[in-house]
């Protein structure tokens, strides 16, 4: 077996590159010693007194025989030479990789070269540069959280491969692999090309002596866009030449889009270039978004934050929440598929909402917003959209990815849903199982979890039964059978939310309740409407029983959504005890209304009954508030096993009211919570917002100030919910790290 070492390294090339390894490996004490060798010899010697190297080396030849790792940091023109050079002095067990821009041409000349390549080869780029060059610009962290590729050949020892990635991985790098094809074919799209764009645009902007005064009125983005035009002209000349084939490939492509742009410009389509600039910068945010698995909204940019709570302070106002989460989700789809334009008031700008306003982006769809709740999305219809440029990013987004999935399963192209690695820890069998009973191609991770890779399939419309009742499995079926081969019917054990049945009615599209079967026909036409997205009853829980257990509180909650199937909170409140009237109640956009109007009532326990055990269950943190400060016992029941002790949000909300003084059993299927005197003092919400909410509003009844940890993830969920709960009077105050 083969053995590598990297505890002496040659460095043939002192430049920025070949000078900022040498240096990150030598004063990291990462390897026993590191030589330089270099043409020019003053770099080698200011090499040396700058501590970038341990010595020069003199004789090429014989400095290879004794290396362990040879790194070859020569232009792209001078790597076929180099290659030639060192080939006699190779060992088996000597180690080979190059920092250059191009694979293809180095592989082609090593295998002319070598014939059999040698084990220890194994091509290399370092995604990371500076505008200074030389080995006096070399620089320790320059690779620190940038990326290397690594192109191992077939040829390439598996063990090659680890040593080398160690090595930049030990000097701060993100190490991935890529075939060479694809090194090559990704490079001349997101570098060589834009060098070459901004060397154009200066030379023909300079190509006469009178424009050059243009420069002086430069602006920032011109500066930015053409800084790339003062690297070495030479170093570009060869690159061209080395990625021949693949560069013009991207600039047939970059001149196929300037074309349409000044079609656009030139017809005066105002919707085609709003598309194209809406999709350019969604996309650059998108890409960046997943390079950096980061947030979409502002406030989804997390940092640690915690909540620090005053009892007894008094409640009254009037207050609008959010839109309705699970609305939000369905009015961009929908709105997406619909021929027209939507326009949508009352969108929830929240972290997960936007990841499916994100992903209609990536599908072409042009969205204008949001902007203070309003949306603007011009539908493409159903067979309109157009394959994302890469993997769709849904964050931590669970409802996303249920029921963009039903949408994907039946497009004509492929694609691929990801997201954090939260989200992508959690099993998707109970939606992929009934959508590759239609016929979709669904490739999953280990588990059934995502990443989920979906192929084009033609679906088909067998009857379609679910064993637990689940809002988003249905709602994906019914947007698959959109796009199924004709009538699909499905039936659902129990009752589950019915916010995509009502939404598609109001863009046009009929369905048929035929006893427990709900069906829908395939092809319908969605027409683009006006839509008014009611405020989350979800949210407005936890300020209705905040209110509730309040001695003296009162508070209207203004244009709250009271779907039928969203309703068993508060159904379970008022046989608690509690004081909720609805006033002013109608239908709007196909979703019911109202204003809703609490005050303060002391609380009962109760028996909760069969039928809304589930339903209580969805908005457990703000009934358990309600469960401690009532009188007696409430208890909960469920009747599958496991259902209750594997509900994380549960055990958060049952662990911090315990800490409280609250005594309350959990079993299997069976909660008990006797209501009692609250204490106070420090608990950790464990990320959750809900629960976060929760111990905000259960701190009107605590003997003292609660400060709870964990909260930074409430801005991402209801950016509005501190500002709102100051405004009625509670006292909650944010601290962040």
């Amino acid at each position: 077996m083969l053995k590598f070492s990297t505890s002496r390294v040659l460095v043939i090339g002192l430049g920025l590159i070949g000078g900022s390894l040498a240096r990150a490996l030598k004063q990291r004490h990462l390897v026993d010693e590191v030589v330089g060798y270099d043409l020019n010899r003053a770099e080698c010697e200011l090499g040396l007194s700058l501590g970038v190297i341990d010595r020069i080396g003199e004789d090429l030849g014989t400095e290879v025989s004794k290396a362990g790792l040879v790194l070859l940091a020569v232009p792209v023109k001078v790597m076929e030479a180099v290659l030639a050079e060192i080939k006699p002095w190779l060992s088996a067990n000597t180690l080979v990789t190059d920092v250059g821009s191009t694979k293809g041409n180095l592989v082609m000349a090593a295998r002319s070269l070598f014939g059999e390549l040698p084990p220890g080869f194994v091509p290399g780029h370092p995604i990371a540069g500076a505008e200074k060059s030389g080995v006096g610009a070399s620089d320790v962290d320059l690779f620190v959280r940038r990326k290397v590729i690594l192109t191992p050949l077939p040829e390439s020892a598996p063990e090659a491969t680890l040593a080398i990635a160690r090595m930049w991985q030990a000097v701060g790098a993100e190490v991935l692999q890529m075939d060479v094809s694809r090194h090559d074919e990704v490079l001349a799209a997101t570098s060589h090309l834009p060098h070459l764009l901004a060397f154009s645009l200066v030379d023909t902007l300079a190509h006469e002596a009178e424009n050059t005064d243009i420069f002086r009125y430069a602006a920032g983005g011109f500066r930015d866009f053409t800084r790339i035009a003062a690297s070495d002209p030479s170093m570009w000349h060869d690159i061209c030449f080395a990625n021949r084939d693949q560069l013009l490939a991207q600039i047939d492509r970059f001149s196929a889009g300037v074309s349409r742009l000044r079609d656009a410009v030139d017809r005066g389509d105002s919707q085609a270039l709003l598309g194209i600039f809406t999709r350019a910068r969604s996309a650059r945010e998108h890409f960046s978004r997943i390079l950096a698995r980061s947030a979409y909204s502002p406030q989804g940019k997390l940092r640690p934050a915690r909540f620090l709570v005053r009892p007894n302070t008094k409640i009254a106002g009037s207050i609008a929440v959010s839109g309705d989460r699970s609305i939000s989700h369905r009015a961009i789809i929908l709105a997406a598929l619909a021929d027209g334009i939507t326009d949508i008031e009352g969108f929830l700008d929240g972290e997960d909402s936007l990841a499916t306003l994100q992903a209609f982006r990536d599908l072409g769809v042009v969205i204008e917003g949001p902007h203070q709740g309003r949306v603007r999305v011009y539908g493409v219809g159903l067979n309109g959209l157009q394959p994302p440029v890469g993997p769709i990013y849904l964050g931590s987004s669970g409802t996303s990815m249920r029921l963009l999935c039903g949408v994907l399963a039946g497009q004509p192209f492929a694609t691929e849903l990801c997201g954090d690695d939260q989200l992508n820890a959690e099993s998707m069998r109970s939606l992929v199982q009934p959508l590759r009973a239609l016929g979709a191609q669904i490739e999953t991770a280990e588990a059934e979890c995502a990443p989920l890779k979906i192929t084009p399939a033609s679906l088909q419309s067998p009857p379609a039964s679910l064993s637990v009742a689940s809002a988003q499995v249905k709602s994906a079926l019914l947007l698959a059978g959109l796009y199924t081969d004709g009538r699909l019917c499905i039936e659902e054990e129990g009752l589950s939310r019915d916010h995509t049945e009502r939404m598609l009615g109001r863009f046009g599209c009929e369905l048929q309740q035929q006893g427990d079967h709900l069906c829908i026909e395939s092809g319908q036409r969605l027409s683009g409407t006006q839509l008014r997205i009611p405020g989350d009853l979800s949210l407005a829980a936890f300020f209705m029983v905040a209110t509730t257990i309040t001695p003296g509180a009162e508070l209207t909650l203004e244009h709250i959504g009271i779907n039928p199937t969203r309703m068993g909170l508060v159904t379970i409140l008022k046989q608690m005890g509690a004081d909720i009237e609805l006033h002013d109640a109608h239908d709007e956009c196909g979703e019911p209304v109202a204003d809703i109007s609490v005050r303060y009532a002391p609380l009962q326990g109760v028996v909760i009954p069969d039928e809304l055990s589930r339903l209580a269950l969805d908005e457990c943190p703000a009934l358990l508030v309600a469960a401690a400060c009532a009188e007696g016992e409430t208890r909960l029941t469920l009747p599958d096993d496991d259902t209750l002790l594997s509900n994380t949000r549960l055990k958060l909300m049952c662990s911090a009211l315990q800490q409280l003084g609250i005594a309350l059993t959990l079993n299997n299927n069976e909660l008990r919570v006797r209501g009692g005197d609250l204490g106070s003092g420090m608990l950790d919400c464990g990320g959750d917002p809900r629960v976060a909410m929760a111990l905000t509003m259960v701190a009107q009844r605590a003997s003292g100030s609660l400060d709870i940890a964990g909260c930074e993830s409430v801005d991402a969920f209801c950016p509005e919910f501190a500002d709102l709960a100051r405004r009625i009077g509670i006292a909650l105050f944010k601290e962040e790290d």
